[in-house]
């Protein structure tokens, strides 16, 4: 039987089970010795889905932190790991930016298109996720935060003309299984392997990402 966790007079939605959460937290960690944290989750009240925070208008329900100090509950430790979800089975998976890595933050569109350009052109890749409001997240080397507007002025574009955006450090990405909103859950359009264990640069991948967010663009003014 699926066990729920209480929130007074709510049921948890029974998508994820909790040892999911709690296998891929830990293995985030062993693995790839990312840093996690628990955040938000998900309960049913109603018709519709709601954020353990509370709050009615919540941005990413089901999906961010709770804690203010939580930078400081990051572990790298697949124990420290399961024993944080093991309180809360139920709580997202947030892994923090600007530490292991940065992310290249796109429209999935956008983000569809570069990464086939990639893959042809045989482009070092890091781990790259999809999110339930259609982005795509690119893993890179801590850094791009402060390179990607120089990056894309190099090429050509204002920074400000692009739907492109570097999560660093004081961020944080929500892993999969975890379940965002009423939508789905987080998924790997490229998960982690041994193969690409060592992320490539912004540079690396500023110029295909570039051009189809540039593309994405000129497509919206067009419409």
């Amino acid at each position: 039987m699926e066990e729920t966790i209480g929130v007074t007079g709510a049921t948890l939605i029974p998508k994820q089970r909790g040892e999911q959460l709690i296998d891929a937290a830990a293995r985030y960690a062993e693995e790839r010795h990312w840093d996690v944290f628990p955040g938000a989750w998900l309960y049913e009240d109603g018709e519709r889905p709601r954020c353990s925070c509370g709050a009615p208008d919540c941005a990413a329900p089901g999906a961010h932190p709770l804690a203010p100090d939580w930078a400081g509950l990051a572990t790298g430790s697949a124990t420290a790991a399961r024993r944080m979800w093991t309180k809360q089975p139920r709580a997202s998976i947030l892994l923090p930016t600007g530490r292991t890595f940065d992310a290249l933050d796109v429209p999935e569109t956008a983000g569809c298109l570069a990464l086939a350009r990639m893959e042809r052109m045989s482009l070092p890749l890091g781990p790259v996720t999809r999110t339930p409001d259609r982005r795509m997240l690119f893993l890179v080397l801590p850094g791009a935060v402060a390179k990607l507007p120089g990056l894309v002025r190099n090429l050509g574009w204002p920074p400000a003309a692009l739907d492109l955006i570097a999560r660093g450090e004081g961020d944080w990405i929500a892993a999969p299984p975890t379940r965002v909103g009423p939508h789905g859950s987080v998924q790997w359009a490229r998960r982690p392997t041994p193969a690409n264990r060592w992320l490539p640069d912004a540079d690396e991948l500023i110029s295909p990402l570039a051009y189809a967010c540039g593309r994405e663009t000129a497509a919206a003014r067009g419409r």
